[in-house]
């Protein structure tokens, strides 16, 4: 069966997320990586006028979103652009978006792994070398937690999005107070906001762009939405807002407490760069507050990425585009037992490779390719299907194109290369599904 419209109901997933849990797995997914080390790794490239780049990265993800949420209303199906490009492109583009997927959120998940690490080793006075080890243990853990269903995943997300919550609006209070009533330089710092290349500033969009992209978690989850037309558009758009706030402010205090390029020195060299901020603002209470922070948002993005890659993987395995064992719910759970192990071993796989930034910005470069695609699906939806003007779509899809090539060419490189063998992958599946056809 190679339609993913007729696959028996026994092997669909339940209906159980409203707006309101759909919209705190959208922020799980993005409150994490987004806050704790993408604003930093953009300071180091563009300095003060990464504030800039979280805005315009959020203008860019708001078109995306607008592409995702239109879709994903019309075909509220597990596995996202994959399967949208399946509907909309044909099956070349739609296998290329779920490969592209597969690879940039897998090396989210890694990046949000080390993270959670780099803040659980420093919290308990550890040695850095430990953090491999704790980053390994945090992957197996939380499959283990979205192996139980959805409902006890979305409950255990719902606890940790709003731990993380609380810990970023204290940093946020006490570091503004801070820095008006302490830091020298904040005009002149604020002045600079427009100062950076091109070039530099380009790439903070790129790196700041992935920050926003766990709001398509909501769509990739949409076979487990309830009334997918109203819920999802809703959900998608709350998280995008409450995002953005959240990255603006953050980056402004970062800035006007230390400076951007010590921000960005920071984020590249401490495994926890918010919590040595916090330590100028003078109150030990706020450093422990966003460590534990630190610790659930990171647990929230890894989390949401492994249901939302399971998710694709089982799409693809419905398709046989990936082995059909992957395209499996179980009937006890109403999970996708195998994909969500598959995952899990692809995440440790690239945790081993220890680097945080390396898999940050391979995940940029793929991501964009994907969104790409998503807004090319939107642009061919009907007037019956649309709900925002074509434009919107159009504007995505080009600021996606354009910026993708203006990240570091070693991670380019390395993104055409994952393109390239996904094509080889997919021209293998394709001869075994037509061999498989043709078996009397």
């Amino acid at each position: 069966m190679t339609d993913i419209d007729n696959f028996s109901s026994s092997n669909s997933l339940k209906r159980e997320l409203g707006v309101f849990q759909a919209m705190m797995l959208g922020l799980g997914s993005i409150i994490g990586t987004g806050v704790f080390i993408s604003i930093g790794i953009a300071a180091e490239v563009a300095g003060n006028t990464v504030l800039l780049a979280i805005v315009c990265a959020a203008i860019l993800a708001l078109c995306n979103g607008i592409s995702s949420a239109q879709l994903a209303a019309n075909h509220p199906v597990s596995g996202g652009t994959y399967e949208y490009g399946y509907r909309w492109l044909g099956p070349r583009l739609g296998f290329t978006a779920g490969w592209l997927f597969m690879f940039a959120k897998s090396a989210s998940a890694a990046t949000a792994a080390l993270g959670l690490a780099g803040y659980f080793t420093l919290m308990n006075g550890m040695a850095p070398d430990d953090a491999l080890l704790y980053a390994l243990i945090s992957v197996l853990l939380l499959a283990l937690v979205a192996l139980t269903g959805m409902k006890r995943s979305s409950l255990a997300n719902t606890v940790i999005v709003s731990i993380t919550l609380l810990s970023l609006v204290a940093f946020i209070i006490s570091g503004l107070y801070y820095s008006t009533s302490n830091a020298k330089s904040s005009t002149t710092e604020l002045l600079t906001i427009f100062t950076a290349e091109p070039g530099n500033m380009l790439e903070a969009i790129a790196l700041m762009f992935v920050a926003y992209t766990g709001y398509g978690r909501i769509a990739t989850l949409g076979e487990e939405v309830k009334r997918p037309r109203r819920t999802i558009p809703a959900s998608i758009m709350t998280t995008l807002f409450v995002s953005m706030t959240l990255y603006f402010l953050i980056g402004l205090v970062a800035i006007l407490s230390v400076g951007a390029r010590q921000f960005g020195s920071l984020a590249t060299t401490e495994t926890a760069p918010l919590t040595e901020i916090a330590k100028v603002f003078g109150n030990p209470a706020v450093v422990w507050a966003i460590s534990i922070g630190a610790i659930t948002a990171m647990l929230g993005v890894l989390l949401n990425l492994i249901l939302g890659l399971s998710r694709v993987l089982l799409a693809m395995g419905r398709r046989r585009d990936v082995p059909e064992c992957f395209g499996k719910v179980h009937q006890k759970t109403g999970v996708p037992r195998v994909a969500i192990l598959g995952v899990a071993v692809v995440i440790t796989l690239l945790v081993l490779s220890g680097d945080v930034k390396m898999t940050w910005s391979f995940s940029a470069f793929t991501v964009l390719i994907y969104y790409a695609l998503t807004n090319l699906c939107a642009i061919r939806l009907t007037e019956n299907e649309r709900f925002y003007p074509k434009w919107i779509s159009v504007a995505g899809l080009f600021g996606c194109l354009f910026i993708a090539f203006w990240i570091e060419w070693r991670v380019l490189c390395a993104g055409i290369s994952v393109l390239v063998l996904g094509q080889l992958w997919q021209t293998v599946a394709q001869s075994r599904k037509i061999a498989i056809t043709e078996v009397p």
